[in-house]
């Protein structure tokens, strides 16, 4: 018998990459190509599906060509992508009504504020209290304190029926399909004959109940959205995915799971038992702990996802997320603080502090335990001894003081012992960003040889399904760490005073465009009387 291949198709914020893995789980091709986003209007962060589909038949084209290898030695192949980032297309054309809404986008900000402090909204929350008071159910719990946030998909797709016309029309033809980017891929893949996505991206949306494991009722009504036009939510993995069609790659390719990037990075650290930890660091940076078969009810903001499903084996995550982590590296490096990203830990460490320098890693708002969609980034405390050193310090220090805060939410919230958590992600290359997650969490970090975890994940899963592999322990067997961050109590004790004050500037950074709206429109509204009253006394 020859050998097996799975390729593995990856599509993140930034990049999409194609890697190829024999039954060692050693990569024998790869490529990668970048994520074109594009930014029509502020706050509007946008995918061109044409773009996107050219980039993705490209990058697999490239990977077979690395590994030398063709679409018909490929056995098996899974897809992991960006959560949440949708679009809309017609059923009997299949061409899209807009671009891919993406779940950095922000175009639905003064929705999420608005229906955040609607009476309607705090009525529901009120309701679910009660129900959660008579019933003592976790679900109604989880209701009571709910948030909309820009990061879900519902108040985007809501926007989109707002505004697109096109959208609209199909809507009341029964013309409109909707998807994640898990779905539309697998649409396009399959010739336009699947429409479908899994239970892990479909929960990430904010408008499937993983109480229930069904879309949730509440807000189809709410929103008017049509059950018709929504993908059948299916296991992780399977043959339900079927193949690629023959004329993309030359040969019909099978695919055999489909995943939310996060929980593939799961399965890539091998994060099987309930109370493993994984840290992402790559455009955002999120905490996912492995919470068993039930959905962790959360009252600080950690967000209940799951895990995967694979027939009987139902798995869910709590997940604390900081939206902004390589974005901000990203800006940093255009901003001229540094010319490559991998100098970022010794300019950090040629200085013993950051001078009294803080940042805040605010661009789209702030997660647990803050949860404020308007506050803002920035630079705290810089005076005339500050130097580009001890920006780029207060940068990465922010970025640690966020995981810290992430995890003290999961640490407070379960009653799991935690001892290393498993790091993955670009940023996570950093030593510096690294040694200080360990040092202020009090957790031994353990870093793996190849950090891009998602790919690795899907050919866990594809490997499993197939029997390449036989167990979940064989999948530790084959993991392999590059290096371990010992937390040094000394260093957190001498960040004690340090963290508080960062603290305090975030208080100062919360709200901050609501504030400025709100006084923005009281002085225009003044200056409106001031004038009427002007030209009536003349």
């Amino acid at each position: 018998m020859g050998e097996k291949y799975i390729l593995s198709l990856d599509i993140g914020t930034s990049t999409i990459r194609s890697v190829i893995y024999n039954t060692r789980t050693e990569i024998v091709g790869k490529a990668v190509d970048q994520v074109t986003l594009h930014y029509p209007s502020p706050g509007f962060v946008e995918i061109d599906p044409d773009e996107l589909w050219k980039s993705v038949v490209g990058v697999v084209n490239k990977s077979l060509q690395n590994a030398n290898l063709s679409a018909n030695q490929i056995t098996a192949m899974g897809i992991s992508t960006q959560r949440s980032t949708f679009i809309t297309w017609s059923q009997d054309t299949g061409k899209p009504f807009h671009r891919f809404i993406t779940w950095k986008d922000l175009r639905a900000d003064e929705l999420v504020k608005q229906w955040n402090d609607s009476y309607t909204w705090k009525f529901i929350k009120v309701s679910a209290y009660v129900l959660f008071m008579i019933s003592r159910s976790k679900r109604f719990r989880a209701g009571s304190v709910f948030k909309f946030s820009n990061n879900q998909t519902t108040l985007r797709l809501y926007w989109a029926l707002l505004n697109v016309p096109a959208l609209k029309s199909a809507i009341e033809n029964n013309d409109a399909m909707f998807g994640t980017l898990d779905t539309w891929l697998l649409y396009k893949m399959t010739g336009n004959k699947v429409h479908m996505t899994d239970v892990s991206s479909a929960s990430a949306t904010g408008f499937f109940d993983p109480y229930t494991m069904q879309w949730a009722g509440w807000a189809m009504a709410i929103f008017g959205i049509p059950m018709e036009a929504l993908p059948e939510v299916v296991d992780t993995a399977g043959e339900h995915f079927t193949s690629t069609a023959p004329d993309i790659w030359g040969h019909a390719i099978p695919i055999r799971s489909c995943i939310a990037d996060q929980t593939a990075s799961m399965w890539g650290s091998c994060c099987f038992n309930p109370g493993d930890v994984k840290l992402t660091m790559g455009t955002g940076t999120f905490l996912n702990i492995h919470t068993g078969a039930s959905p962790h009810t959360s009252l600080t903001g950690l967000y209940p996802v799951v895990g995967w499903r694979m027939g009987e084996e139902l798995v869910y995550s709590a997940e604390g997320a900081n939206n902004d982590t390589a974005s901000i590296i990203k800006w940093a490096q255009n901003l001229g603080l540094f010319d490559n990203p991998q100098e970022t830990a010794d300019i950090a460490m040629s200085v013993p502090d950051s001078d009294g320098v803080f940042f805040i890693p605010a661009f789209s708002g702030l997660g647990p335990p803050y949860n404020d969609c308007t506050a803002a980034s920035g630079f705290v405390g810089m005076k005339a001894s500050t130097t580009r050193a001890h920006l780029v310090r207060a940068v990465l220090e922010s970025l640690a003081f966020r995981t810290s805060q992430l995890y003290t939410c999961i640490r407070t919230e379960t009653n799991y012992q935690f001892d290393t958590v498993r790091l993955d992600g670009g940023v996570s290359n950093n030593d510096f960003l690294s040694q200080l997650v360990a040092d202020l969490t009090g957790l031994t970090v353990e870093r793996p040889v190849q950090v891009e975890m998602s790919s690795l994940g899907c050919a866990h899963i594809v490997g499993l399904q197939l029997g390449i592999f036989t167990s979940k322990e064989q999948l530790k067997s084959l993991r392999k760490v590059d290096k371990l961050f010992t937390p040094r109590a000394h260093v957190k004790k001498a960040y004690e005073p340090i963290i508080e004050k960062w603290e305090d500037a975030v208080k100062r950074m919360c709200g901050w465009y609501n504030d400025n709206r709100t006084t923005q429109s009281n002085t225009q509204n003044n200056l409106k009387v001031k004038l009427k009253k002007q030209g009536k006394s003349k």
